[in-house]
C-alpha cells in the first residue's frame, strides 16, 4: 500500500529519522515499538503527511507523495487516511457529533449524508447516549472512541494511530483495540505506535 523509502527527518540539526526504509501491506496492522523519544511519532507524522521529510520517496497506492504542494498532500490525506492520537485532540467547544462530523464538512460532503455518516458510526462505537454531549463531560475511554469514530467516519484506507490505548486503562484499552482490529477486518490498513 505505501512505502517510504530513505526518508530523514531533523529537527535543530537533530536527525529524528536516519534514513528510513519501510513497506507496508494493505489490509495489516503494523505495530511500531521503541522507547519514548525515539521517532515512532515521528514517523508517524512523515506517514500521514503532517510532516514532510527533508529526503527520500513515499509513495502511497502508487502516487509519489513528496512531490505534491501542500494543497495537495493535505487533500490526499483527508481522502485516504485518518488518525487516533493519543491525547484524543477532541475540540472541546464541539459536541460529539459535531467533533465526528467535522473531517466530513473537510471533504465537503453533503449535510445529510454527513449525519447519516456520523450516526452509523456513533452507534457502531456504542457512543449514542453521548452525542450531543462535550468532551469534557466524557470519561477517557468515551472520548477516545470518540477520536476512533472521527478517524474512521471517512473510510479511510489507512489509520495512523499514535499511542491510543496510552491514556487508557486495561479495560478501556482492550475496547479501542478491538475496535481497530473490527476495522482492520473491514480491509483497512492500520500502523499503530507503542512503547
Amino acid at each position: 500500500m505505501f512505502q517510504l523509502v530513505d526518508a530523514s527527518f531533523h529537527i535543530d540539526d537533530r536527525a529524528i529519522l536516519s534514513p528510513t526504509s519501510l513497506t507496508f501491506s494493505p489490509g495489516k496492522i503494523t505495530t511500531l515499538l521503541g522507547h519514548n523519544g525515539c521517532g515512532k511519532s515521528t514517523l508517524l507524522n512523515v506517514m500521514g503527511l503532517l510532516d514532510k521529510p527533508e529526503s527520500g520517496s513515499y509513495k502511497f497506492i502508487d502516487t509519489e507523495l513528496l512531490t505534491l504542494n501542500d494543497r495537495e498532500r493535505s487533500n490526499f490525506r483527508k481522502r485516504n487516511m485518518g488518525f487516533v492520537f493519543q491525547n484524543f485532540n477532541l475540540i472541546d467547544e464541539l459536541t460529539v457529533f459535531e467533533n465526528i462530523e467535522l473531517p466530513l464538512i473537510y471533504n465537503k460532503i453533503p449535510a445529510g449524508e454527513r449525519k447519516k455518516l456520523v450516526n452509523e458510526i456513533i452507534e457502531r462505537m456504542n457512543i449514542v447516549n453521548r452525542s450531543g454531549h462535550f468532551p469534557q463531560q466524557l470519561s477517557g475511554g468515551q472520548q477516545q472512541r470518540v477520536a476512533v469514530a472521527r478517524a474512521l467516519v471517512t473510510k479511510p484506507k489507512l489509520v495512523l494511530a499514535d499511542e491510543p490505548t496510552g491514556n487508557l486503562d486495561s479495560s478501556h484499552g482492550n475496547e479501542v483495540m478491538e475496535l481497530l482490529c473490527e476495522l482492520n477486518e473491514t480491509g483497512t490498513t492500520i500502523v499503530m505506535v507503542t512503547h
